[in-house]
């Protein structure tokens, strides 16, 4: 088997506003550190609505749907070939669902944008209009027909529309490692869902890998453990790393290929490898494009 890769041109068409830190030029530097890998290239479909409801209502997918070009919040904005773009996140992540419990693949990496951690039920912000990875666990749940799986979101603000799409779900266990104070301003210890079934994990500004790796070490690898998913998903972000612009935490490279690696032992120990990783933040291109690569080169490993 091999790792997946599933992104798609129309994530080109998602465009912001000149200035904005979620560019274009994301995507661009990432097919361009990821080339030359071998990896199974698919292309990212157009999502399916039943889909996207799994985790928002009706009344939000169509709002966005007919939404005008320009600001959803001062975050947040639509051009003309947002929508499209969005539904090829969705689509792109249940497809590597879909190929890693098939067997097509061993693990996949989903490169599009815009991203998906911050979308709540029946709200877009923080870049973001649909929570694709809670989107992506519910599928594997009620689909495939898997009882139990985790996900991890190291980006270096808070998952708060994961937390917010998985709080009543006591199949799903979300742990996220986050700087605070920092937007969205959620991820508490004391939010811990309805079943016990969060982890959130907060790190000061200004603290690097080491206290990142001491914190998944004690905390969180032993939980994700404990749970015994029958698949993991990542919600990717690489904006904890030193050079990125929009944040204070100060990782290096080599951190991501760390809890990467970690991550992709307990899938081997408990679900036969499955995993599917997801990209959110990282912001300064360099850094995205480094991390990324070395991110991906994991998997790409992992799968032989």
């Amino acid at each position: 088997m091999t790792a997946a890769l599933i992104t798609h041109q129309d994530c080109l068409g998602h465009v912001n506003p000149s200035g904005h830190p979620e560019q274009v030029a994301r995507l661009k530097v990432i097919e361009k550190a990821l080339h030359g890998f071998d990896l199974l290239r698919i292309d990212a479909p157009l999502a399916d609505e039943s889909h996207i409801l799994r985790c928002h209502p009706q009344h939000y997918i169509d709002a966005l749907k007919s939404a005008d070009i320009g600001p959803l919040d001062p975050d947040t904005h639509m051009s003309t070939g947002t929508y499209a773009a969005a539904l090829r996140g969705v689509g792109g992540i249940v497809q590597a669902v879909d190929m890693v419990i098939g067997g097509q693949a061993k693990n996949g990496f989903v490169a599009c944008r815009p991203p998906g951690h911050h979308a709540e039920t029946a709200t877009a912000m923080g870049f973001c209009l649909f929570g694709n990875v809670a989107i992506a666990a519910k599928h594997a749940l009620e689909h495939h027909g898997l009882s139990r799986v985790a996900i991890m979101d190291f980006d270096v603000h808070h998952g708060n529309g994961t937390q917010d799409l998985v709080w009543n779900e006591s199949r799903i266990f979300f742990a996220s490692t986050q700087q605070m104070p920092l937007f969205p301003g959620s991820g508490a210890v004391n939010e811990i869902g309805a079943h016990g079934q969060i982890m959130n994990v907060p790190l000061p500004a200004g603290s690097d890998g080491s206290l990142f790796r001491e914190k998944m070490t004690a905390q969180i690898l032993p939980a994700i453990d404990a749970w015994q998913p029958e698949m993991i998903f990542i919600s990717a972000g690489f904006d904890a790393h030193r050079n990125d612009p929009l944040a204070g935490l100060n990782w290096d490279t080599e951190d991501f290929t760390w809890a990467t690696q970690q991550l992709c032992d307990l899938a081997e120990k408990h679900c036969a490898g499955r995993l599917v990783s997801t990209l959110e933040g990282g912001y300064d291109l360099d850094a995205l494009a480094a991390s990324v690569a070395a991110h991906v080169n994991v998997l790409q490993e992992q799968s032989k």
